[in-house]
């Protein structure tokens, strides 16, 4: 069941939010016809970069709503359903089937947290079971979660279990691990990439979709690296993922809460999504100065607008 392979780029939504820190549905629409504009194969919505555990069960049903319908003709929805409460997983699961989501995904629960790869698998079985006409993912986030284990033996407990398991969302730094994951079953699972200043990385393991915030704005300056990469231009690719690792670098390094200064870009260039909502806090006029000027250099402005495919690699 479900062998699907990603094969590109999946941006992982920002939550529109208006001044006042209610959610902002109007703009999913402009979001949506963004991201086909750019050309990434799909919108991870509510996950980390979407704020979701910021967000009530019905805020997080309502944008799933609103995706769905907004990107029916352009990229597929995979909605995270993750929660510490699991009814309120299940809830979410459901409702992401009954409204035509194309695949849902669960990251561990972090206050109580499952015992191990056992529990994490009983964890999502039960996910997975609320939905079970759409793929499921399980999404490995351990910096946010507390939860480091093994993910490839949480695919092999996982895979007599959980009818349609499709892969996993990998964000962490276990390379060793996600190479294993690669290849179980023949290579069955899609395995996804979370780390965007490390994607020219999982591509040299074998990893051919990735799932990302910078993805969001950035979006051709890694279809450029993958497309040197492919060409076997290691030198060229290298060039470009450390243009979008200083891009990274220099958001991450702007204040103590980074997810503000991606959001914060992703007004500047793409769409407006508004504030952050606490307890995260918004960049001062200082920070956004700095961070004008600095992003300068990168020359990350040329890339952001769509180019052409390469349609083959030069001799």
């Amino acid at each position: 069941m479900f062998r699907r392979k990603t094969e590109g780029l999946i941006a992982a939504p920002f939550t529109p939010m208006r001044a006042d820190r209610t959610l902002n549905l109007d703009a999913v629409d402009d979001y949506a016809r963004w991201l086909r504009h750019i050309g990434v194969v799909g919108a991870f919505i509510c996950g980390t970069t979407g704020e979701s555990m910021s967000l009530t069960v019905g805020e997080r049903r309502q944008l799933a709503e609103r995706w769905v319908a907004s990107a029916a003709d352009g990229p597929r929805v995979i909605v995270h359903v993750g929660h510490n409460s699991l009814p309120d997983c299940l809830e979410l699961a459901a409702h992401a089937q009954s409204i035509g989501a194309d695949s849902i995904a669960c990251m561990a629960p972090f206050f109580f947290k499952p015992a191990g790869v056992e529990g994490m698998v009983a964890w999502c079985e039960q996910v997975a079971a609320a939905a079970p006409r759409l793929p499921f993912y399980y999404y490995h986030i351990p910096s946010m979660t507390g939860l480091s284990i093994d993910v490839s033996e949480f695919l092999k407990a996982a895979s007599g279990r959980i009818p349609n398991l499709a892969g996993i969302k990998f964000t962490s730094d276990d390379w060793d691990d996600l190479q294993r994951c690669l290849q179980i079953e023949d290579g069955r699972f899609d395995v996804l990439s979370g780390r965007d200043e490390l994607l020219l990385t999982a591509l040299k393991l074998g990893v051919r979709g990735a799932v990302g915030s910078t993805y969001n704005y950035a979006a051709p300056l890694y279809q450029a690296l993958i497309a040197a990469f492919d060409c076997g231009d290691q030198a060229r690719a290298a060039e470009l993922q450390a243009v979008a690792s200083m891009m990274i670098d220099l958001l991450i390094q702007c204040g103590t809460q980074p997810l503000a200064a991606f959001k914060w870009f992703m007004s500047e260039v793409g769409v407006d999504c508004g504030p952050v909502r606490l307890p995260l806090a918004e960049l001062t006029a200082g920070q956004i100065a700095s961070l004008h000027a600095r992003l300068e250099t990168t020359g990350i402005h040329s890339w952001l607008k769509p180019r052409p495919p390469a349609t083959r690699c030069e001799p």
